[in-house]
């Protein structure tokens, strides 16, 4: 391909039975190739070494045994730059869960919780230990057809099967539901294995090469693509190289279109100032400043997953973008995001509660920050990645109060000014805690302390506010309600927490008792 953005596409084929049957006589072939070229690899074969002897064996061309051997490697790619995150999620979790399992051992020994939390840490524990020999070793495991169906067949009934014959006819589809076909730009439509051609009314139609065991060529017509219609047709005029993926549901057969995408000029300029975005898990938040770091606007866009399809997803995280790039779009100004990897947020839920869970786990950071890059790349916005040490302690001390915004609005100003190269100094120091309450007045930091970082600072600030909240949390004791914020200087830092009530910048018709959310 090319070092251009990488788009795909989908559109449902409608297949005729004799159609259907064709392509799924390609994908059984496929998955037994793929399968077989993994026993070679995990034996310490040479993929390239295999060309010859694959091509005679399973009747297919060349360009087919690369698409195989080049999918098969992406996935085992994939798997060992993956696996040392896993294991440090995995060790995360583990230090959680021994915490509350010694936590629950005082407070109720022998109860079902903490039998439930024990098998919870054995399982980890199990996890972390194939984890790491698989690293040590540099083994790879692939269970085509997935875990979860091939356990399926030790719980018939729990699954929903009648018999064993009955698993196993599921078993076989599921691992042979899908082949790639992989394209050059030296080729004829930019892939020799399956070319496209555009028709008079607008529709698209393929030639997909079969391998030789199974027949010479498939023609399907009629494809319509509601989204990338225009990328494809330019893809087929400048010559780009297009890959292909056919994968069959329980719908049917859809088609999936891979190509560069040729990016619009770029119509935002840092000059006009930025827009920030706290991805949270159930909502957007945005900032909006000019050039010189003053906030203009904040918004909040709800962007909730959970109970949510995978295509309802997609919609919900796609709707909430488009706002985004909308208000970039309109000011001209590029969007700036957090380099944040959400899996070490995931890896702390242990101590969560179980609503809150939930939706930590539902939540699709990856595929909100996806859409969100897609979006701006078509739209022509510039999208500005910062490192997030810290965006939250600052919004939450320097501008929640300051400008009557919530903490995860100061977050995205936070957010916003870093990308345009702005420095966050501490303000005034009251008691033990900087306080944000729109004062601009620096102290200077001691002389065996300003060489550091002001990070550091930050780290301070921090661990501090997490001790006077959890302080402030156990002031009510284990009935009564904490003691209102701004009203018990004994409790030291809290008093001066710069959070203010939900709503607090409007006049209150309600009751006003419940704080924003603490950012830590």
């Amino acid at each position: 391909m090319s070092d251009k953005p990488i788009f795909t596409y989908q559109t449902r084929i409608d297949a005729t039975p004799e159609q259907d049957e064709v392509l799924s006589a390609y994908a059984k072939l496929y998955g037994r190739i793929e399968r077989s070229l993994f026993a070679a690899v995990r034996a310490g074969k040479d993929i390239s070494k295999l060309k010859s002897e694959y091509l005679k064996r399973f009747g297919i061309t060349a360009r087919q045994y690369n698409a195989i051997a080049i999918n098969l490697k992406g996935k085992i790619a994939s798997i060992k730059k993956r696996r040392p995150g896993l294991i440090a999620e995995l060790k995360t979790k583990i230090k959680k869960a021994r915490k509350i399992v010694a936590n629950l051992k005082k407070k109720a020994f022998g109860s079902n919780k903490l039998h439930q939390k024990k098998r919870r840490l054995h399982n980890l524990e199990r996890r972390l230990q194939v984890l790491e020999r698989d690293q040590a070793e540099d083994a790879v495991r692939i269970c085509f057809g997935g875990k979860k169906l091939f356990r399926a067949q030790f719980a018939l009934e729990a699954n929903g099967y009648a018999s064993l014959g009955e698993w196993h006819q599921d078993w076989q589809e599921a691992r042979s539901r899908e082949f790639f076909v992989l394209g050059s730009k030296d080729e004829t439509g930019g892939c020799q294995g399956c070319v496209a051609a555009m028709q008079p009314d607008g529709s698209l139609s393929l030639r997909l090469r079969l391998p030789d065991a199974i027949g010479k060529y498939i023609y399907l017509n009629n494809l319509r693509f509601a989204y990338g219609q225009e990328v494809i047709e330019q893809a087929l005029r400048t010559g780009t190289a297009i890959n292909y993926r056919f994968r069959r549901d329980g719908k049917g057969w859809r088609v999936f279109i891979s190509t560069a995408y040729q990016a619009p000029q770029l119509i935002t300029s840092r000059l006009a100032g930025a827009i920030g975005v706290d991805i949270n898990a159930d909502h957007l938040a945005t900032a909006e400043i000019d050039w010189f770091g003053n906030l203009v606007g904040t918004k909040k866009i709800d962007c909730v997953t959970y109970g949510k399809s995978t295509e309802q997803r997609k919609a919900v995280i796609g709707d909430a973008v488009k706002q985004v790039v909308d208000l970039a779009e309109a000011t001209h100004k590029p969007v700036v995001i957090e380099r944040l990897d959400f899996a070490k947020r995931k890896a702390e839920i242990e101590k969560e509660s179980a609503s809150y869970a939930r939706l930590i786990s539902a939540f699709a950071y990856s595929q909100t920050q996806q859409t969100l890059r897609a979006a701006c790349c078509r739209a022509g916005v510039e999208v500005i990645s910062i490192n997030p040490a810290y965006t939250s302690t600052i919004g939450a001390v320097n501008f929640a109060a300051r400008y009557g915004i919530s903490v995860h609005q100061g977050a995205a100003l936070a957010v916003a000014r870093r990308g345009l190269g702005f420095s966050e100094r501490p303000t005034v120091r009251i008691g033990i805690v900087p306080v944000g309450n729109g004062g601009h007045v620096t102290f200077p930091l001691p002389v065996r302390n300003r060489g550091k970082h002001v990070w550091t600072f930050w780290s301070g600030v921090r661990r501090k506010l997490r001790a006077a909240h959890a302080a402030h949390i156990r002031s009510g004791g284990l009935r009564a309600d904490p003691a209102p914020l701004r009203q018990n200087p004994a409790l030291g830092a809290t008093w001066m927490l710069p959070a203010k009530f939900r709503q607090a910048n409007r006049s209150q018709n309600c009751s006003a008792d419940v704080i924003d959310d603490i950012p830590w």
